[in-house]
């Protein structure tokens, strides 16, 4: 069995190297299909991976109440119900102080500006520099790292010390070539001594996540005063197990803190690192779906024209046929012979349909900057749709060819 499904391998690559031009034709009809459902998943992939990977700065087992953007509640006429309030700073404090859940920590942050110029000796950055007012838990809740220096102390914190940890683009920049630890650098005037320097982030929906200074949260409070100033309360949860009643202890806080009664609505965002990350795999896989029936649409016509070009191939080759079962050729074995063609002929075009659509994936993620994966089941799907395809492919010529008869088929000129 062997030996003749070796044999039907060296006729069939024979005969592709006598039809070359039309094997070449047959292969870029086939890799056409293929090169665009790998492309698009790959290009999937890597913008799931991406914003997952951001949305997964966040921290691990951690969730955040924040200001709802709107509560829409329609009249008829368009108009905004209800607008939920600011987090104000009592109210940070407040809930802070009152949410005791166990193995849990709170930190408080706001955003002071994201339009600071900070300057170092007689050098200055554009004004696109975003410092946060931060405590002592804000790094470690918000899944962030110190790749120099230290993180805050809460005697920093408390005692109001001018230190401020900055992001790694300073490096590239402001603090470039230097060792930025114990320099200082002004912002508004005040001056702040360097104790850290973030991880790189990069950037998230095109806004660099490394352009940015994290001072204390009371230092920040006194020199940037804009009025309804929104904070930020993220809390960690240090035993996976306890998060669900975590943040259902939360809720009941910050509704007391902000003396709801039982029938009235959160006028506050909660919102879990988990939750998030199933909602962009939940938005990617509809992504994933009409990719797939896009390729499968573009498959589909591979696949008919791969059909019809073996068709062909079994007309021309008709005496070929009719000599080969005079001699004595089994039905089976002409069939399985043009079945191995068509599936040489699928698996060649899978392949560089495969790798047509990797290089195509990586070169739309890097151009948008989306951290490129290599989608091994995109690459899995792709050979086994190939091989799918020349089946369903050439099993009809196959069995064509094996029904012709010998005498007619010597006749055929």
């Amino acid at each position: 069995m062997f030996k003749l499904f070796r044999e039907n391998v060296k006729i069939a690559l024979s005969s592709i190297r006598t039809q070359l031009l039309r094997t070449v034709l047959t292969v870029f009809i086939i890799a056409i299909g293929i090169w665009a459902l790998v492309g698009i998943l790959s290009v999937i992939s890597a913008l799931e991976n991406t914003i997952a990977t951001n949305f997964a700065s966040m921290g691990s087992n951690t969730f955040n109440i924040n200001q709802y953007d709107f509560n829409r509640n329609s009249r008829g006429n368009g108009e905004v119900d209800k607008v939920n309030p600011t987090i104000s700073y009592p109210e940070a404090v407040a809930f802070k102080e009152k949410f005791d859940f166990p193995y849990t920590q709170t930190s408080l942050s706001f955003t002071a500006t994201s339009k600071a110029e900070v300057k170092f000796e007689d050098k200055k950055t554009d004004p696109e520099i975003s410092v946060l007012g931060v405590d002592e838990f804000f790094i470690v809740n918000s899944g962030l790292e110190t790749v120099l220096g230290r993180n805050f102390t809460r005697f920093d914190v408390q005692n109001n010390t001018y230190n401020c940890i900055v992001g790694s683009d300073f490096q590239k920049g402001l603090l470039k070539d230097m060792n930025p630890l114990d320099k200082i650098i002004a912002i508004r005037g005040a001056k702040f001594k360097v104790i850290g320097v973030l991880k790189e982030k990069g950037s998230t929906f095109g806004k660099s996540q490394d352009l940015r200074v994290l001072i204390p949260i009371q230092v920040a409070r006194s020199l940037f005063t804009a009025p309804n100033i929104n904070y930020s309360i993220s809390s960690m949860v240090s035993k996976n197990e306890l998060l669900d009643a975590a943040v259902d202890n939360a809720i009941i806080t910050m509704r007391r803190v902000r003396k709801l009664s039982p029938v009235q609505d959160l006028n506050f965002s909660i919102s879990r690192s988990d939750d998030l990350i199933h909602k962009i795999q939940d938005l990617t896989g509809y992504l994933t779906m009409a990719a797939i029936v896009i390729g499968l649409i573009t498959i589909l016509g591979s696949s008919i024209a791969l059909m019809n070009i073996m068709i062909v191939s079994v007309t021309e080759r008709t005496r070929e046929i009719g000599v080969r079962k005079a001699l004595g050729a089994k039905r089976s074995t002409i069939a399985f012979q043009f079945f191995i063609e068509t599936l040489v002929i699928g698996q060649i075009g899978g392949a560089v349909g495969t790798i047509l659509g990797i290089l195509s994936g990586f070169g739309i993620s890097y151009a948008m900057g989306f951290s490129f994966v290599i989608p091994w089941g995109a690459i899995l799907g792709a050979f086994i749709v190939s091989f799918l395809v020349a089946i369903s492919s050439g099993l009809y010529p196959a069995i064509k060819a094996a029904l012709l008869d010998p005498i007619e088929a010597l006749r055929y000129e």
